[in-house]
């Protein structure tokens, strides 16, 4: 099932675009999405048409959550009084960083709070892309945008882990760089009861500032760096993915993060600094914690 039509408005080598055909052909066209003020909504092309092919519900930035539960448990009632017929459509957000981490994440945790059953997909590019490249919640330390000309001074929040921690029954992150890695999640999110949380990470190359061809190249770095770590959770218990699980045991070396971050402008100011090497070691340091912190989480 494609989601996502030829003429959308995306930028070249959109990451959400990507991403929402990969979903697309795990979830299939019994669905509905929503979405909240993002590059997915100016990507719909002119109005009355659209790129999507599936129902879409926009709504405000801050009721993501509030929606989509408001949306599922209509359709239950539905179902309950014999209105409607067959399997249920899946509900599913699609939603950015600034939607999730930020504006959106009140109702995003009161949602999870009550196990509300739909999907959360919050699509990462670590900025609030669609707006003019601010920060967010999601954007890394150093990394320069328009509210942080000189780079970020404090690390990003880990809402994955954020979100395991109100008990859900599923929880994973993803890459575009690994489709079946992220298929296979997406097709295992469906099949279960309640609220599921799916972050997949979106390399955005006018944000960063890389060629708008190295959106996947940019993605598998990402991973391979250890940057980005691929994981899971069913009802608390974690489960590492390749490659991260060999990154985690130390059965691979990741690739140095200089490598990663040395493409992307938005780094710019790092490499040319005096504490270069300080830095790069402390951003290395920090990925090797957070590979051994998640590698005890899974053997718990």
């Amino acid at each position: 099932m494609e989601y996502v039509l030829p003429g959308s408005a995306a930028c070249a080598g959109c990451p959400s675009a990507i991403a929402l055909r990969i979903v697309g052909k795990a979830l299939g066209e019994n669905a509905i999405m929503i979405m909240t003020p993002s590059c997915a909504v100016a990507s719909i092309g002119p109005l009355p048409k659209s790129c999507y092919t599936i129902p879409v519900l926009n709504v405000c930035f801050a009721s993501a959550g509030a929606s989509a539960a408001g949306l599922t448990m209509a359709l239950d009632a539905l179902y309950e009084k014999g209105r409607l017929k067959g399997e249920k459509p899946t509900v599913f957000n699609w939603a950015g960083d600034g939607g999730t981490y930020d504006i959106g994440f009140q109702g995003i945790s009161a949602a999870a709070e009550r196990n509300d059953d739909f999907i959360h997909f919050c699509y990462n590019n670590e900025t609030y892309s669609n707006t003019g490249v601010q920060r967010s919640g999601a954007t890394p330390i150093h990394a320069a945008t328009t509210t942080t000309p000189l780079g970020k001074e404090v690390p990003r929040k880990n809402l994955p882990l954020l979100m395991m921690e109100h008990r859900i029954p599923y929880v994973a992150t993803a890459s575009l760089a690994y489709p079946m890695d992220l298929y296979r999640k997406v097709k295992k999110a469906k099949e279960i009861k309640g609220f599921k949380y799916i972050e997949i990470h979106s390399p955005c190359y006018p944000g960063w500032k890389f060629p708008s061809s190295d959106t996947i190249k940019m993605s598998r770095l990402a991973v391979q760096t250890g940057s980005w770590l691929l994981w899971e959770a069913e009802f608390g218990k974690v489960t590492l993915n390749n490659p991260t699980s060999l990154l985690a045991q130390e059965k691979i070396k990741p690739i140095p993060v200089e490598e990663y971050i040395g493409k992307q402008g938005r780094y710019a100011h790092l490499l040319t600094s005096p504490q270069k090497e300080e830095i790069l070691n402390a951003i290395e340091a920090e990925i090797r914690r957070e590979l051994k912190f998640m590698l005890g989480r899974a053997e718990l």
